[in-house]
């Protein structure tokens, strides 16, 4: 669903031509999924007869490319994805494993019909090994690479983690290796079968913990770990995150030693209670965290988050606020300044707003050229100009069902 299109998101955005290929028979997940407008619906809830073009998860993720139709059950159909492989320098494919393998499109294949090509598999566990026949989505390859069972806070089950997060960390690996695999052809003249696993790049972000259990003979789950929001080395206190005025609104705060202490005394009024002489040393106030963070808390409650994390910034101590999607979208003023949001108009849905790319290049830029296609948007441009085809065969096909 998201390894795929958001790599080629990537590359889309900097000028690659992108051509999506679906399926009328069988509507691509994400244009069933959440949309922008209107309707409000839970992350993941799909409906099966909602507007293919109104879906937000494919409006965000396939934004800047051409989209079209095939059905690759008829002959015809796949006499067409041939002809359209033997037109492209890149071929990416984001299926359950095997999918490709049964229409026949392997390397070798697609080396045939491009030589040169470059072939960009994106799957769970890779395409080799006892595993490769797995099928996988976010939430699973976050739970095999030991994401899932890491999170959390002490003495409680894992949370996992929210959203399918290694689709993204997955499709960034994705689309760096594409650009290897362009770099090196550039040099060499040599195409390259690209094959990345979702949970190989899951298991590269546990390193700390890695080294912690290998070296240290440590569990990466006990009584006291995951630590939550209290960190042990240094031992730092308060440190956590803190309620704040509002449903559900929260203030991270840390304090490292004494004059850090001193700061946050000072910022908070100077309270009777800050000279505790349970707190009186960085050492005393780690051992005390519980009867600090309700101390703490009883005066956070009282202000905004970001009430909260000006006044302690501006006093010198590491604070923020702990943002929601309004908070991210709306007021955030570092994102505002990098223009990390736009908006694009879109047909059916109309101006909608957008993350932008996370890279700022001094003479290459973002050319976001329009939304996401609409199903089949691009049929006639794609089979008619760049295939050749006239436009009674491409009627014909539409006709058919075959596009």
């Amino acid at each position: 669903m998201g390894v795929g299109s958001v790599a080629t998101r990537m590359l889309g955005d900097f000028g690659a031509e992108v051509i999506k290929i679906e399926n009328r028979r069988r509507i691509d997940r994400p244009r069933l999924l959440p949309i922008y407008k209107g309707e409000v619906r839970n992350y993941g809830e799909e409906i099966a007869d909602a507007d293919p073009n109104r879906g937000g998860l494919h409006n965000n993720y396939s934004r800047n490319k051409l989209g079209i139709t095939v059905d690759m059950k008829t002959r015809r159909g796949r006499e067409l994805v041939d002809a359209l492989i033997a037109a492209s320098s890149v071929v990416t494919e984001n299926f359950a494993p095997g999918v490709m393998e049964r229409w026949g499109l392997t390397y070798e294949r697609l080396d045939e019909l491009s030589p040169g090509v470059i072939y960009g598999r994106m799957s769970g566990f890779g395409h080799s090994g006892p595993h490769a026949h797995f099928k996988s989505y976010g939430p699973i390859v976050q739970a095999v690479s030991g994401l899932s069972f890491i999170s959390g806070l002490p003495g409680r089950e894992p949370s996992g983690w929210g959203l399918s997060y290694m689709d993204n960390q997955a499709a960034y690996y994705n689309s760096a290796a594409l650009m290897m695999a362009i770099l090196r052809r550039h040099k060499t003249g040599q195409g390259a079968e690209v094959d990345v696993s979702a949970t190989e790049v899951g298991i590269s972000m546990i390193g700390p913990d890695m080294l912690d259990v290998s070296v240290n003979d440590a569990v990466t789950r006990r009584p006291d770990f995951p630590r939550g929001n209290r960190l042990d080395d240094p031992q730092a206190a308060p440190h956590g995150v803190y309620p704040c005025a509002g449903e559900d609104r929260w203030v991270a705060i840390a304090v490292f030693d004494d004059a850090d202490w001193e700061r946050f005394v000072q910022a908070i009024g100077e309270p009777d209670w800050a000279r505790d002489p349970r707190f009186a040393t960085q050492a005393l106030r780690h051992q005390h965290q519980d009867e600090l963070d309700e101390h703490v808390s009883t005066w956070t409650r009282h202000r905004s988050p970001r009430a909260a994390m000006e006044l302690l910034q501006a006093a010198g101590v590491a604070a923020g606020a702990a943002q929601n999607a309004e908070d991210v979208n709306e007021h955030d003023p570092q994102l505002a300044a990098r223009g990390t949001f736009f908006e694009l108009d879109h047909p059916v849905i109309g101006t909608a707003r957008f993350e932008g790319s996370p890279i700022r290049f001094s003479r290459t830029v973002q050319h976001t050229w329009r939304s996401a296609p609409l199903l089949g948007e691009d049929n006639h441009y794609v089979f008619g100009e760049l295939l050749g085809l006239p436009q009674e065969e491409i009627a014909e096909l539409e006709a058919e069902g075959v596009i």
